[in-house]
């Protein structure tokens, strides 16, 4: 089920129209929701003339473990929206300033987030296992995760009997072995490129989130198990883990997840690059009981003191952009005269992501 919420813009800023109760607030427990605000608070440089700036925003597809309430923005733009990038229903806010004069805005959120478990322990495959056509695309080769080469051949001898192998058991196998072979590179800037041919070139298959979860979609796809990405962001503390949490400031806390597909089940999410990260950061064995645990945690469940953006890949931003393709639309982004900022350092672009927790059922914009 789809819930959006409609925005009307007044002037420089927004108002936003009541829309009725989600089914997923009534279908789970309410004390299990928690409720968050997450702001942007850009002032983009007063250089040039043109300036423009693209946001991803908390995604308005309504799920089991994360619905929106609207969003809202204000300041000195001259003229701004919400809109859904090309081709896609994925939320997204742009802005625009001409001449020179103050360029600020802030935008803000409202999210609800319940952590999420799949149950795979009682899960059977049905007996034909049919693929919708709407999912059959996480099965294809794209610019980052091209599925010849290198790569399948890796799959094949990861799944050296995949005749006899469930999908389930094919997704598990992957799962461990990227958990066991992947490095995680704090060094990587931002949160890695997502290229799985650069990490296979790597021989210690190093990088971020989203190259380590990218080597699991592609790894997964290669198999025939219809695998993604999710481009998000952290928005509070972890109870799993002290480096897999951020609340306050999160301007650099974007974080991708996996999922994959099971016919008769949906989507499952896994998180072996958080894995790595646990390994890495806190100097790990892989067979540490502390990594044994959260590698079993993370296979069938996500955490959710983070929030859900999008799951495109090369995506088209749109009002004009000069950028072209992006293979993921994870960061703030902004050009001025053409040009764009980095949107990997948030003190230069300049920005800020906030996120606060809310209590109580009367929570404002």
């Amino acid at each position: 089920m789809k819930r959006r919420d409609f925005i009307k813009l007044i002037g420089a800023g927004a108002t936003l129209l009541p829309t009725a109760p989600s089914i997923f607030a009534q279908t789970t427990s309410p004390t299990k929701w928690r409720s968050y605000r997450l702001s942007y608070q850009v002032t983009l440089p007063a250089t040039g003339k043109n300036a423009r700036l693209w946001l991803p925003l908390p995604d308005t597809n309504d799920t089991l473990y994360q619905f929106t309430q609207g969003s809202v923005w204000s300041g000195s733009a001259k003229s701004a929206k919400f809109y859904t990038l090309p081709q896609t229903d994925f939320p997204a806010f742009h802005a625009e300033w001409n001449g020179n004069g103050e360029r600020q805005v802030t935008v803000s959120s409202i999210v609800k987030t319940a952590d999420r478990q799949v149950d795979l322990h009682s899960y059977h495959a049905p007996a034909k296992a049919v693929i919708p056509d709407n999912i059959k695309r996480f099965l294809q080769s794209t610019q980052q995760i091209p599925l010849d080469g290198i790569l399948r051949q890796t799959a094949s001898s990861i799944i050296k009997d995949s005749n006899k192998s469930h999908p389930l058991q094919k997704a598990r196998i992957i799962y461990d072995w990227v958990i066991d072979h992947a490095n995680y590179d704090k060094s990587v800037r931002g949160r890695g490129k997502g290229d799985v041919k650069l990490v296979m070139a790597n021989e210690s298959l190093s990088g971020k989130c989203a190259d380590i979860n990218a080597l699991f979609v592609g790894l997964a796809r290669a198999s025939g198990i219809p695998a993604r990405h999710q481009y998000g962001i952290r928005i509070n503390e972890s109870a799993l883990n002290k480096n897999l949490g951020k609340f306050g400031d999160i301007s650099t806390a974007q974080h991708c997840r996996a999922e994959f597909y099971l016919a008769g089940l949906g989507w499952v999410p896994a998180d072996p690059a958080d894995v790595c990260e646990v390994i890495a950061l806190e100097g790990l064995p892989r067979n540490h009981d502390q990594v044994n645990a959260l590698r079993e945690k993370l296979f069938g469940a996500w955490e959710m003191n983070w929030v859900a953006f999008n799951h495109g890949e090369n995506i088209t931003l749109g009002q004009n952009s000069n950028a072209g393709k992006v293979p993921f639309f994870l960061y703030p982004h902004a050009e001025i005269d053409g040009q764009q900022l980095d949107s990997l350092d948030p003190q230069a672009f300049s920005y800020k992501i906030i996120s606060a927790a809310l209590v109580g059922t009367g929570a404002k914009l």
